[in-house]
């Protein structure tokens, strides 16, 4: 994939996940600051969490100041937007959220494979870098994080890092590995949102 192109998904991603924290924060009533705070930590909590564990020093967002910009543009915006409810379909979010965590995804696993990791890190470091940051918001919201529900989220982030650590375990190139996976995200996100999937949960009987 070109690099370009990769880049501005990049962007679009952490632009949508400062939302979904913006739109939270609004929910439970924080100030400005903390609606900042809230979409900054839910665009670019997993990936720091990532460059942290990988020694990947200084973490991207530093030596890439884009990032910042782009979530305080986008936590303001968002804030000046939401006063003025408009009819939005309700699938526009969770799909581009869903394009976002593919990416990211993605991402997570390229640059752990980058750093000479295992496969079974590469995928790690894939979900942490999709959902990290969402766990980071739930919690600082205190609500238990979505990754924890019996929502398909993290679940289809481990099964694109599988595919995508797969791929290259066969040969492939690193761009058509990294699609297989981005791909295999998205299509099993975009089902459970289509089709309101969702795991089994584990409940002990009284």
């Amino acid at each position: 994939m070109d690099s370009t192109l990769l880049y501005l998904i990049d962007l679009f991603g952490t632009a949508i996940f400062a939302i979904s924290g913006v739109l939270l924060a609004g929910r439970i009533k924080m100030d400005p600051f903390g609606v900042i705070v809230l979409g900054s930590v839910t665009a670019i909590g997993g990936g720091t969490i990532r460059d942290m564990s990988l020694g990947a020093m200084p973490v991207f967002w530093v030596t890439d100041n884009n990032y910042l910009w782009v979530i305080l543009v986008t936590c303001v915006l968002t804030m000046l937007v939401v006063r003025r409810p408009k009819r939005i379909a309700w699938w526009v979010l969770p799909v581009c959220d869903a394009i976002g965590l593919a990416v990211f995804v993605g991402i997570g696993v390229e640059k752990a494979m980058n750093y000479q990791s295992s496969p079974l890190v590469a995928i790690i470091m894939g979900v942490i870098t999709g959902c990290g940051g969402g766990i980071i918001r739930d919690v600082l919201a205190r609500e238990v994080p979505m990754v924890l529900r019996s929502e398909v989220y993290a679940t289809a982030c481990i099964i694109g890092g599988i595919f995508h650590t797969s791929a290259l375990a066969l040969g492939y190139s690193t761009s058509s590995a990294f699609l297989s996976g981005v791909l295999s995200t998205l299509v099993i996100r975009l089902g459970a949102i289509r089709w309101h999937l969702s795991l089994p949960t584990f409940a002990l009987n009284r």
